[in-house]
């Protein structure tokens, strides 16, 4: 009876351990990849995007750690934000970076706690790679917050990513491709060394002051550009300039300095006026800011390591789309000759997809976008993620939601063969 027992309290230790954390870890592949983006991190809850989307991501991160088939965890950009803040703040409140991070952290402790936990528990590799919203934050800052955490950079405030398990898959942000959104390091070189601020920080801190203001119809707008103007891409840069301010419209005088910087070699305010493209007579003359922005964007996307040339045309006409940043990958990706990936996943837009296509050597590839986490997207889904799963030479792609109570939604797969 004695061993019979024992025998028994050894079968249901064993069984308990078998639904403990990672304890199926030794027996279960690790061959799958998650990828996640556009959580926007924010400082202060009144304005930052993701606040009543934190606890489920918590949720979601927890369920991560234990899960025995990841291998590696990939945070495709936007994970803290410094440009969502309303113009008449100064960036860093009279700080540094690295206070502005840590105070990022203190207000979104549990989930810097539950991504710390994934990092130490070293069974699943932490990926992080730079979105436009963050491309200024710098290794030290991102290791002051997650110590231990990996990082795929190439140029400074952009990275691109190949899990080890998935050398046929390129993982980035997709502000590269951008002409908004892309590092900057040459219009601004007087006005701000070493900068790599691009337009759309701007673009960004009037936008959130818009909303900040319940995007009041009172605001004011440039004069309309003149006829002889409208064939010159400066008409088409003002153009997405106008876009903003119908969409997103402030309270703030147009001709007045109310966007406050203090961030990346910036220290002065700035007015609307100093952004836009004005009219002189029967044309357009160069704002102060980004003045030479469209006859560098070459060198500046070469600077950047853009593999296939974006003619500025197209550069200016898609800036503001999600479909053009999509079909970026297929362009810089699957057409190329030189490239040898077959999965590309992009996050920037906040629109999730997944979308088969057809390389250069007419082989199946994939594109997905990861989506966003952000509490409002008047562009699709929230809380999307991305699993890719390699078995016996077959790769599975799925887009899927994380619900509320932590189902789980399917929203669409693909399948590729060796």
């Amino acid at each position: 009876m004695r061993n019979i027992a024992i025998s028994a309290l050894i079968a249901t230790i064993s069984l308990l351990g078998a639904a403990l954390p990672g304890a199926a870890s030794e027996t279960t592949e690790r061959n799958t990849v998650l990828i996640i983006s556009d959580i926007h991190l924010g400082v202060d809850d009144t304005y930052s995007e993701t606040v009543k989307n934190r606890p489920a991501l918590v949720s979601f991160l927890k369920e991560t750690r234990v899960r025995p088939d990841v291998a590696e965890l990939v945070i495709a950009g936007d994970l803290f934000d410094e440009w969502f803040i309303p113009s008449d703040r100064d960036t860093y409140d009279g700080g540094t970076q690295i206070d502005f991070i840590r105070r990022i952290e203190k207000n979104n402790k549990d989930v810097v706690d539950a991504l710390n936990e994934i990092i130490s528990d070293g069974k699943i590799k932490v990926v992080y790679v730079p979105g436009n919203h963050d491309l200024l934050v710098d290794s030290e800052s991102v290791q002051t917050v997650f110590p231990g955490i990996s990082e795929a950079r190439d140029v400074r405030g952009l990275g691109t990513y190949v899990p080890a398990i998935l050398p046929e898959t390129a993982i980035e942000h997709g502000h590269r491709y951008n002409l908004f959104c892309a590092p900057d390091p040459l219009s601004n070189a007087k006005t701000a060394p070493n900068s790599i601020l691009p337009p759309g920080y701007f673009f960004t801190r009037m936008a959130t002051t818009s909303v900040v203001q319940g995007k009041p119809r009172t605001g004011l707008r440039p004069e309309p550009a003149p006829e002889p103007a409208k064939k010159s891409p400066l008409f088409l840069y003002r153009k997405v300039w106008e876009a903003l301010f119908d969409k997103l419209p402030t309270a703030d005088d147009y001709d007045k300095p109310t966007i406050r910087t203090n961030i990346d070699g910036f220290t002065e305010t700035y007015s609307l006026k100093d952004l836009v493209p004005e009219v002189s007579g029967s044309e357009l003359k160069k704002p102060i800011l980004f003045a030479d922005m469209l006859e560098t964007w070459q060198e500046r996307s070469e600077a950047n390591l853009v593999p296939v040339e974006i003619p500025i045309e197209r550069a200016l006409v898609g800036a503001a789309s999600s479909d053009e940043t999509d079909e970026q990958a297929n362009i810089q990706y699957f057409l190329n000759p030189k490239s040898d990936k077959r999965i590309v996943v992009f996050g920037h837009t906040h629109a999730e997809r997944l979308t088969p296509h057809t390389t250069h050597d007419g082989k199946k590839a994939l594109y997905v976008n990861s989506g966003t986490w952000i509490d409002r997207n008047p562009d699709g889904e929230t809380q999307t993620f991305v699993e890719i799963r390699k078995k016996d030479g077959e790769i599975g792609v799925y887009l899927f939601r994380y619900g509320d109570g932590g189902a789980t939604e399917l929203l669409k797969s693909e399948k590729l063969t060796d």
